[in-house]
């Protein structure tokens, strides 16, 4: 059997409902290993390691006796710390939250927690989703698996480098502009940015409302589509959630993708953007991966990823700096100097500034979404260029309003985007890419991606890992 630690949320369930493995076993594995080599990758900002066996006791327990919760039920996981936990500590990896316990649970882990699942802790991140990997904060940035010395973007890099470490079986992010999909990219897993309105926000410390997703990350694409199956739904409490029916997921994703039609982005990654030959390479093969899966992949000339970022630069500015407004004239000094930089920029941006964004958004999404006549899935890169190096002596910067980015147009349009690993770099390091849908179409994404990893063999290479060193396979 493969080692614990690296089995997935699917493999795991077929065990225990086969009754050849325990959640106390399966917990006390991801426990042990946390222990033993999350000093060197500093994923986890809290531990919950005594209620993790409680959990875990409660579900063995339940499925002995033949309750069963779902497909959560018994699962370890956990959850990027701007998720609130009733009584355990939430911090968005900042000083000004170091000892903030909230009162209730946010409404995902509410209905996690309702499936039966096993909570290990809570992931690193980029202070407020927004700072950038902070020197200043009292834990350090989490680091990347496959090699410690590249930076991982974020922000939900905690969870990305936990999932690939092998230190849980899943785990819940947030995605603003690409947070769920960059880190999922760079540490070679599978992570879902939602339709806007899917999975419920409440409870979740926000970024950007207009643009803020919540969603699942995974080892592989049918784990991400076993998680979202919990998560899913709609939340009156969410002023962003919309009521629709909640399809089946977890059957979905092994639904065949015979006859698809797919609209490459390839500009965005070789024309306006570039990256990496190996990458471009990588796509270049995986679009003959879908053309043997008889689909038909024709390129596509969709709104320039410049025009997504003009248009998301005045509303994630002035929106977030509304949300932290109040903190950052009365405690400054405890927020790091990363996410002062970036956010006091939003203080200029006026308010016609936003309602022109708001307007075009409508525009880049009509002209975006209007592709979709005759087409039904789209397909791009996961990230753009070489990873930057980890520079703990950087000095702040100012938010990047000039780069190119993969991943935001696809929370500008609200639409599902999945990120998974595509190959790898000659050094072992992930490639990733993206597949997108029409919005409410995260069935037909996931089951595009669980088909293309079920005809690849990229999801049998993990990093290599042994306390305080990191090194790919």
């Amino acid at each position: 059997m493969t080692e614990l630690h690296h089995l997935t949320i699917a493999e795991a369930g077929r065990l225990y409902r086969a009754r050849k493995l325990s959640p106390v076993e399966l917990t006390r594995a991801y426990l042990d290993r946390i222990a033993a080599i999350d000093d060197g990758i500093h994923s986890y900002l809290l531990v919950t390691a005594d209620r993790a066996m409680e959990e875990a006791r409660a579900a063995e327990t339940e499925l002995m006796a033949g309750k069963d919760r779902g497909p959560m039920h018994g699962i370890p996981y956990g959850l990027k710390d701007v998720y609130e936990t009733a009584g355990i500590r939430t911090t968005c990896h900042s000083k000004l939250l170091e000892n903030h316990i909230p009162r209730e649970d946010a409404t995902a882990q509410k209905k996690l927690r309702a499936g039966g699942g096993v909570l290990l802790g809570k992931h690193a991140l980029w202070e407020f989703t927004f700072g950038g990997p902070s020197y200043d904060q009292p834990w350090p940035p989490a680091l990347n698996p496959w090699d410690k010395k590249r930076a991982l973007l974020g922000s939900s890099t905690g969870s990305g480098a936990a999932i690939a470490a092998g230190l849980c079986a899943g785990a819940m992010g947030s995605d603003t502009g690409g947070s769920i999909r960059s880190p999922a990219a760079l540490c070679g897993l599978a992570g879902l940015k939602p339709t806007y309105g899917r999975v419920s926000r409440v409870g979740v410390l926000p970024n950007t409302y207009s643009f803020d997703h919540a969603g699942p990350m995974a080892w592989t694409v049918e784990d991400v589509a076993l998680m979202l199956q919990v998560v899913a739904g709609h939340d009156p409490a969410d002023p962003g959630s919309i009521d629709e029916p909640v399809d089946n997921y977890a059957e979905g994703v092994n639904t065949s993708i015979r006859g698809k039609r797919i609209g490459l982005i390839r500009d965005w990654y070789d024309g306006e953007g570039k990256t990496q030959p190996e990458a471009v390479k990588a796509l270049d093969e995986a679009v003959a991966v879908f053309r043997s899966l008889g689909c038909t992949v024709e390129e596509i000339r969709v709104p320039t990823m410049r025009e997504f970022l003009d248009c998301k630069i005045p509303i994630t500015l002035s929106e977030i700096y509304a949300a932290y407004e109040k903190d950052l004239k009365a405690r400054p000094e405890d927020f790091g100097r990363q996410f002062r930089y970036r956010i006091m920029p939003g203080v200029l941006i006026r308010g016609s500034d936003h309602v022109h964004a708001i307007r075009w958004r409508t525009i880049l999404a009509k002209r975006m979404l209007a592709h979709f006549e005759h087409i039904d899935l789209m397909l791009t890169a996961g990230h753009l260029g070489e990873p930057p190096q980890v520079d703990p002596t950087a000095k702040p910067a100012i938010l990047n309003a000039t780069s190119p980015s993969v991943t935001t147009p696809f929370n500008l349009t609200g639409q599902p985007a999945l990120a998974l690993c595509c190959g790898f770099l000659p050094d072992g390091f992930p490639i990733g890419m993206q597949i997108a849908g029409r919005p409410f179409d995260d069935a037909g994404v996931l089951a595009a991606g669980h088909a293309f990893e079920q005809a690849t063999n990229f999801r049998s290479r993990r990093p290599v890992i042994v306390p305080q060193a990191v090194a790919a396979e």
